[in-house]
């Protein structure tokens, strides 16, 4: 009998430790909310930290080493004159209301992100397309209008998923995609709730549920993972308490790199800053290692020019904008303002732009240049900056791979206008050799540093903290994304 009652127990322990190893829910945080659930119409990065990959995928799609690889394009052809793609889609895929993907949802994905009233933030990515033919439904047909040595790579971009008419109306709330999960649920304010989407194409994903959850407060944030109510906090917003976390062995701290220049975005068509001294002046007011260590606690990367550090072609021309007050005075009274003068600083929520703006603000004050802060949000920010070009200086974090083409566009938030650097961006989309190519990138990251566009700070680094057994986290982010779709949790 007592045989009897201890083999009970023993079976009871194993089934609690077997119910302890096969956790298949997590919980992750994040800084910032998305205003809505369709990322294929709007800026904000925020929406793909929850649903790219996870939710939506698109023709091809980024690894974690920023490499682009097949997504629901299988394969494709590229014509001799690099204008036509024939793509391949894969077989059996579905989206999560049950209708099947096929080439007539591609042509609509890639019709409306082009169309004239296209509301895609990105919506340069799918300019050189002419045309997007269904051959059949497993077949689409891409023609451009000319060569684009960047077109797979652009549609590896969280604005070129692939989305359905059928779907199209309710996107914004109830996002339906393709991914290993599928949406469940958004209590706005709070929380987004995934699940596993058991007719997933590929590879399925080993976590059956997944809650993302919004906490804005860098404190709250370190509480939250301190008493373990969230699993992995993914862009940690404390980098002052990564040391504590290092320390404890209930936790692993990923640090890795971003595609995020973090610039000090300016007005260009604002006066003063329609002015290259009056730019030039600001560049060499700002400290950018003070900025790093006082807003990111040492994390992050110096740049000079709007390309990441950890590209094969970035150029380093921290130099030319190098920290020297004196100049920056000079400078601004051979501009006309020996005295200075007073604009707006409107800061986005994340914590490199609030505390990095009070650090700047110090700065610029003590050559002159009186700023008025103000802290928006991001359904703000992007209402009056992004959109209404309504302001002097802002900061925000380019977390978009390889976007220095948006310095094409005068219509850009930041509306620098420069024809010569447009043309540039012209012959760079027509080359295909990578040696030319290297050249042509090379050349636009001195040209924007040389006209001052914009104030470059530096790299924004990837922090995460998670529970130590959790494993298949993405430590650098090639694109603003939680993928999960690898995640598990250790036995």
């Amino acid at each position: 009998m007592k045989f009897k009652k201890l083999g009970t127990a023993a079976a009871m322990a194993m089934l609690l430790a077997g119910a302890a190893q096969a956790k298949t829910d997590i919980i992750v945080g994040l800084q910032l909310e998305p205003p809505h659930l369709d990322p294929t119409s709007a800026a904000a990065g925020a929406i793909d930290s929850v649903l790219y990959s996870n939710v939506f995928e698109g023709l091809t799609r980024f690894m974690s080493d920023g490499s682009v690889v097949p997504g629901l394009a299988e394969s494709w052809d590229i014509s001799d004159d690099g204008t036509v793609y024939t793509f391949t889609l894969r077989e059996g895929v579905t989206f999560h209301d049950g209708t099947t993907m096929d080439a007539e949802d591609v042509k609509f994905t890639l019709d409306r992100a082009r169309a004239d009233d296209s509301q895609n933030a990105q919506k340069a990515l799918f300019a050189d397309i002419a045309s997007v033919e269904v051959l059949d439904p497993r077949t689409v047909r891409v023609t451009l209008a000319q060569p684009n040595g960047s077109f797979l790579f652009n549609m590896a971009w969280g604005d070129a998923v692939i989305v359905a008419p059928e779907s199209i109306e309710g996107i914004k709330q109830t996002p339906i995609g393709t991914g290993a999960f599928k949406f469940d649920n958004w209590v706005q304010g709070d929380r987004i709730e995934l699940v596993k989407n058991p007719d997933y194409w590929g590879e399925p994903a080993k976590l059956d549920a997944a809650t993302f959850k919004f906490i804005s407060d860098p404190t709250a944030a370190f509480a939250a993972v301190m008493a373990e109510d969230v699993d992995v906090f993914s862009g940690f917003p404390a980098p002052e308490n990564l040391p504590q976390f290092e320390a404890d062995p209930r936790f692993q701290v990923l640090v890795g790199s971003t595609e995020g220049e973090t610039i000090l975005s300016t007005n260009n068509k604002m006066p003063p800053f329609d002015n290259v001294k009056v730019r030039q002046a600001l560049a060499h007011a700002i400290d950018r290692q003070a900025i790093i260590d006082g807003a990111m606690f040492g994390y992050g990367t110096p740049i000079g020019t709007h390309f990441a550090p950890h590209n094969p072609d970035y150029v380093d021309l921290t130099d030319i904008s190098a920290y020297d007050p004196e100049r920056a005075k000079a400078l601004l009274a051979e501009a006309g303002f020996p005295d200075g003068f007073t604009t707006t600083l409107k800061l986005p929520p994340p914590s490199y732009a609030r505390r990095g703006g009070e650090i700047i603000a110090a700065q610029l004050r003590a050559v002159g240049i009186q700023t008025e802060i103000t802290n928006l949000e991001w359904p703000q920010w992007l209402e009056e900056v992004f959109r209404g070009k309504d302001y002097g200086l802002t900061i925000v974090s380019h977390t978009e791979p390889a976007d220095i083409n948006i310095y094409a566009r005068p219509d850009y938030y930041f509306q620098y206008d420069n024809p010569a650097f447009q043309e540039l961006m012209v012959t760079l989309n027509n080359t295909t050799d990578p040696t030319q190519r290297s050249e042509l990138l090379q050349q636009a990251q001195r040209i924007i540093a040389e006209d001052y566009v914009n104030g470059y700070l530096f790299q924004l680094a990837a922090l995460s903290v998670a529970n130590a057994k959790v494993q298949g986290l993405w430590a650098n982010a090639p694109t603003q994304a939680t993928d999960l779709t690898g995640v598990s949790w250790a036995e």
